[in-house]
C-alpha cells in the first residue's frame, strides 16, 4: 500500500500572520487563494515587492504595531488605536509621545522586569534542587 503526502495548505489570514503583515493590505490573489507551506517559505526566503513595502511602511497588524510601540496589544487597545497602522503614524504617535503611550510603555517594562524575577527565581530553584540531588 502506497501512501502520498498531502501538501500542507493555510487560509491566507493564517499565512499573513506568520508573514506579519495585515491581510487587508496584501494583493486580492493572496487574499483569495490559499498558501502551502512551501509557498510561504518562499515566501519568507525570498520575499516579493509587495511584501517588502508592506513591512517596510504598513499598514502594520496590531502585534507588530504593539512591538514597534513597545506596549503590549492590550495596551494599545487601552490607547484607542484599534486599527492597523503605517510606520510613518507609528513614528508620528512616537514624537508625540501621548500620555496613554507613557503610561502602557512603563507597564510593558514593569512586566519586563517580573517575567525576568520569575525566570531567575526560577532557575536558583532548579540549582538548589540539583545540588540537593547530588
Amino acid at each position: 500500500m502506497t501512501s502520498h503526502k498531502t501538501t500542507q495548505t493555510m487560509k491566507p489570514a493564517t499565512a499573513a500572520k506568520k508573514l506579519g503583515v495585515y491581510l487587508e493590505a496584501t494583493p486580492a490573489e493572496f487574499q483569495e487563494g490559499v498558501v502551502t507551506r512551501s509557498e510561504l517559505n518562499a515566501l519568507q526566503a525570498e520575499p516579493p515587492q509587495w511584501l517588502q513595502d508592506l513591512r517596510r511602511s504598513g499598514p502594520h497588524p496590531r502585534p507588530v504595531v504593539a512591538a514597534k510601540l513597545g506596549v503590549s496589544i492590550a495596551g494599545l487597545a487601552r490607547g484607542g488605536v484599534t486599527e492597523a497602522l503605517t510606520t510613518e503614524q507609528i513614528d508620528a504617535l512616537k514624537q508625540e509621545n501621548p500620555e496613554w503611550l507613557q503610561k502602557e510603555r512603563a507597564t510593558q517594562a514593569e512586566v519586563r522586569k517580573e517575567a525576568v524575577r520569575i525566570k531567575e527565581k526560577h532557575a536558583e530553584r532548579a540549582e538548589r534542587t540539583q545540588r540537593s540531588d547530588s
